[in-house]
């Protein structure tokens, strides 16, 4: 492998139409991955969720308030599920609770 392709960028230009304007977003795949998962869990459009976060974000640009929009989402998602195993290990006895978190898969 050369410097060149050492160096080159995941980032890839995409293009979207946010509230009726097109407009281009530069994000890795994984991050536009994340992006469509959460958007179709809520049951929208791609379009519509960048635009609540292009109205939302406070400074920066679009490409990342996204992925800061998609980190955020996924770390919640983490405390929330630590959180349920959680309460899971304080009802359960300790070696009931420990099979569950090894056996039963995460949603």
């Amino acid at each position: 492998m050369n410097l060149a392709t050492a160096m080159k960028s995941p980032v890839v230009k995409r293009s979207i139409v946010v509230a009726g304007h097109k407009t281009s977003v530069s994000l890795e795949d994984e991050f536009w991955k994340g992006l469509k998962e959460i958007a179709g869990g809520r049951d929208t459009t791609l379009s519509d969720l960048v635009a609540t976060i292009d109205t939302r974000r406070q400074h920066g640009n679009l490409s990342s308030a996204i992925r800061l929009f998609v980190l955020d989402f996924y770390r919640k998602e983490l405390a929330e599920l630590k959180e349920s195993r959680d309460r899971a290990g304080e009802i359960m006895s300790p070696s009931v609770a420990a099979f569950a978190l090894e056996h039963v898969p995460a949603k």
